[in-house]
């Protein structure tokens, strides 16, 4: 064994071993208790960065040491591996999707293997391979057949530039591409769309199942599903018969409708415009179609709206009320349209002032002069609960009360009823792309919407495709493609051309991965049913919504039992929810130049540009700050993991990133901090080095160690073990494990009984301890130390309670309150007893000689203070 720590000897050589021995291959024993350990899958953009190593490292930690711990792991890994890189990638340079993504999936396969991840790469997957997707195809007819996937036209965000639909988290606060930076465009379009919206309720009721979840993560969840508990009320339009539909959770303020605004683009805008008022509106509209919803729906922009000359009718007051429209209303939240009572709503008060609206107050604080209030003019919109006025029969009324009795007076009377309604919306899943699933049904001119049958899945992408960035979908310009026969009445049809969004891959490749290579079904429903859910999934805070919510939704859809055994082969599952628990970690942060007069997105300059000695913007001149930024091509603050590798090893790298910080809490990128770790690990090569050069220890009893240094050493032992297990199964503070390490390896270095049973005892726990950790240099020093199996094959240990418990402790010696020295005790001395050695100690001997002891105050373990004159 060489005296020297060389990380790249060792590294490749027990990456090789263990492939040669299968070591992190998935055991099917169902006599162990399973674990499945998951980090969220990457897109394969072809090298890793810093923040990929941070996520696949803890994970790996956890799968190690559940192996350790006696149970059977699934660690697998795969790639999400559609989407609109790969076809800008062909666009720009010439190369088939396909080809530029397995090229990238390659590298990054290779960089992976080289970090040391225990992962089972039999279970590997690329949703991009047609036996993966032709399951997406086949979940999507199940969808279709329980009447959960439909098609409508739809106002959608529209990228002229990748010419695709957007989903609104897609577009940025200017309202411009996430990806591209075009200026988004509002466009109608026959779009596809999944029915979460069936699932609202459940989706948010079982959050309370996720205990092992950021409560952070359940609230951002809840939030977005929105649950409002209100009423449904129509309010008809004079000379029509339509009524405008409205959701309010305020129905006790209905007295006080004084207006309603519909979206622009409600269908009703054009019927209730007049012609005197035609030509505004229509400019209106126009101006409000290029605005995003980030744009129309900020808080702290002003809400521009204008009449459109029609009226409509308050049923509750009988009054005609205008009809307006307003940017701030979108036809895709709730009916699309609001009534505003501006008397007790912020915007509506601030809308109605700027606009020249009437205001009714209809609800007054209690216990004040209602008389007063009803006529004096309000400064601010009165939102709290109160005491109902100007509302009819209601007067004197609770409002929260009113609430209810307004909804049985509607429901009456025939003007609305209870409702409660859901931010969330159905979810848009069409893309005008090429590299993506295809949706398997063709058009028929005689059928309609017909499903491909499940034997001819999966609906291939064609390889023949022409990439130009131009002219919508490449595949609707594929006439061979497109143009087939119908499979139910043989009719000419044609193929659906929009693919799949991307999350639809990412919604239940978590259920492929135990059963990777099944060729004749999604999945076998045993061997799932068997590891699911996932145990622990890691992932980044930044998939909090969508991508954790669509795959609860697709879990709960693929448990459902079909009604009357009609809607496809469902019922697979038999949980309610994917992930038992989830931890988000933090973002990984590098030393970033930034301009503070710039705007945002122009103010990061990288480093290799700048002047580190005086430190300046190249384009303005102007002094730059040095800060702590994530890590980002655009800021130019990264650090490739390989250079990291190259210069001090995997496992420096890995200790690094698991001690810096607590693993939910961003990341600041120090090499010094780096350089702490090797010299730790060189520390712990030294140590054991050593010892297995000595003479074999004798194997004699470690239980009952006779002197003082082994039982200390000893303790020190079984402190870390008990540490560092409930560090690896608490909240995997995997920072406060390391520390644990350094300190039983401080311990060892300082013993002075290196011959001793106790001290071989403490080398085998150090390396067993490090192995989830550092994993080659632990399997190294392991055999270094005559063992013939790996040490990721051996039981995690047990801290011994004996070894816990001190023969002795420190007693603290005051004299008027000022410590004068310390004295060691029997642990088991009762309070007499330390007292009584307390008074014979050489401080307090000397200290208390010839003086008057008054009081003697003992604190058990602690302290004995003694009072004197």
């Amino acid at each position: 064994m060489e005296s020297r720590y060389n990380p790249a000897a060792i590294e490749e050589k027990w990456q090789k071993t263990w492939v040669e021995q299968g070591i992190d291959k998935t055991e099917e024993n169902q006599d162990k208790p399973k674990f499945y350990a998951l980090s969220m899958f990457p897109y394969p953009s072809g090298s890793l960065h810093m923040g990929h190593v941070r996520n696949y490292v803890i994970t790996d930690v956890i799968a190690r040491l559940k192996r350790m711990q006696g149970y059977r792991v699934l660690h697998p890994m795969g790639w999400d591996a559609f989407g609109l890189p790969a076809e800008n990638a062909a666009i720009k340079n010439n190369i088939p999707p396909a080809k530029w993504t397995q090229r990238n999936i390659a590298q990054m396969r290779d960089q992976l293997k080289r970090l040391g991840l225990s992962i089972d790469w039999d279970k590997e997957l690329a949703t991009c391979s047609p036996d993966y997707y032709k399951w997406t195809q086949w979940i999507f007819l199940q969808f279709l057949q329980a009447g959960l996937a439909y098609q409508k036209e739809a106002a959608v965000n529209w990228d002229p530039v990748d010419q695709t639909v957007l989903a609104n988290e897609q577009v940025d606060s200017e309202g411009r591409s996430w990806r591209s930076g075009a200026k988004v465009e509002k466009k109608l379009l026959k779009q596809w769309f999944l029915k979460i919206t069936d699932y609202a309720e459940e989706l948010l009721q079982d959050l309370d199942q996720l205990t092992g979840w950021p409560e952070r993560v359940k609230l951002m969840q809840a939030n977005w599903i929105g649950k409002s508990t209100g009423a449904y009320l129509e309010f008809p339009i004079v000379g029509s018969s339509e009524k405008i539909g409205v959701f309010t959770t305020r129905p006790d303020t209905v007295y006080g409708v004084t207006y309603v605004v519909l979206a622009p683009e409600h269908p009703l805008t054009r019927q209730v415009t007049t012609p005197d008022r035609k030509a505004a509106v229509e400019a209106f509209i126009q101006e409000v179609a290029a605005e995003s919803e980030l744009e129309r729906t900020a808080e702290d922009k002003p809400k521009r709206g204008i009449p459109t000359g029609g009226m409509a009718i308050n049923p509750f007051t009988g009054a005609e009320i205008p009809i307006w429209i307003a940017d701030y209303v979108l036809y895709e939240y709730g009916t699309g349209a609001v009534m505003g009572v501006p008397a007790h709503d912020t915007r509506d008060f601030q809308f109605a002032q700027g606009n020249n609206l009437p205001i009714q107050v209809v609800i007054v604080p209690p216990n004040n002069d209602v008389e007063t209030l009803r006529v004096t003019p309000l400064q601010e919109a009165y939102t709290e609960p109160g005491i109902m006025v100007n509302s009819g029969s209601f007067d004197g009324t609770d409002s929260v009360k009113g609430k209810q009795a307004v909804i049985e007076y509607a429901e009456k009377q025939g003007w609305g009823k209870a409702r409660i309604q859901y931010r969330l919306r159905d979810w848009l899943i069409s893309r005008q792309r090429y590299w993506g699933a295809p949706i398997p049904v063709v058009h028929c001119p005689n059928c309609g919407i017909v499903p491909v049958p499940e034997a001819d899945l999966p609906v291939r992408l064609p390889e023949d495709i022409e990439f130009t960035g131009r002219g919508g979908s490449p595949l609707a310009q594929l006439s061979s493609w497109v143009n087939v026969p119908c499979p139910t009445c043989g009719t000419p049809a044609k193929r659906e051309t929009d693919t799949m969004d991307t999350f639809i891959d990412s919604s239940w490749y978590f259920l492929r991965f135990p059963d990777a290579t099944n060729d004749k079904l999604v999945f076998d429903s045993a061997r799932v049913n068997d590891w699911m859910p996932v145990d622990q999934y890691v992932g980044g805070i930044e998939h909090a919504i969508l991508h954790l919510l669509y795959s609860r939704f697709f879990t709960k859809v693929l448990r459902d039992r079909p009604k009357g055994g009609t809607e496809g082969d469902r019922n697979l599952l038999n949980f309610d929810e994917p992930f038992q628990r989830l931890l988000t970690q933090g973002m990984v942060q590098g030393l970033t130049y930034m301009n503070p007069n710039k705007a945002d997105k122009d103010k990061w300059v990288p480093t290799s540009i700048v002047n580190a000695d005086d430190p300046r913007d190249p384009q303005t001149g102007e002094p730059l700050k040095l800060v702590y930024a994530t890590m980002s091509k655009s800021k130019g603050n990264g650090v490739a993991p390989e250079e990291v590798i190259a210069k001090y090893g995997v496992d420096t790298a890995r200790m690094f990133i698991l001690f810096k910080a607590p693993p939910e809490k961003d990341l600041e990128w120090d090499e010094a901090d780096v350089q702490g770790q090797f010299r730790f690990l060189n520390r712990v090569w030294q140590l054991v080095t050593e010892f297995a050069q000595q003479p074999t220890v004798k194997e004699t009893s470690i239980k009952n160690p006779k002197s003082k240094i082994e039982k200390d050493l000893r303790r020190a032992i079984h402190t870390a073990i008990q540490a560092i297990t409930e560090d690896l199964e608490g909240d995997y503070q995997f920072n406060t494990a390391v520390s644990e390490l350094m300190k039983l390896s401080n311990a060892l270095a300082d013993a002075t009984c290196k011959d001793s049973p106790v001290y071989a005892e403490g080398i085998k726990t150090l390396i067993l301890l490090l192995a989830p950790f550092a994993p080659h240099i632990a399997d190294e020093l392991w055999h270094a130390i005559a063992n013939q199996e790996s040490v990721h094959k051996q039981s995690w240990l047990k801290a011994d309670p004996d070894a816990l418990v001190a023969d002795e402790m420190t007693l603290v010696i005051q004299i008027n309150g000022k410590t004068r020295g310390t004295i060691q005790v029997p642990a088991q001395a009762d309070r007499q007893m330390q007292e009584k050695l307390a008074r014979e100690s050489e401080p307090a001997q000397r200290y208390v000689e010839g003086k008057e002891i008054k009081k003697v105050i003992v604190v058990p373990g602690k302290l004995v203070n003694f009072a004197i004159g």
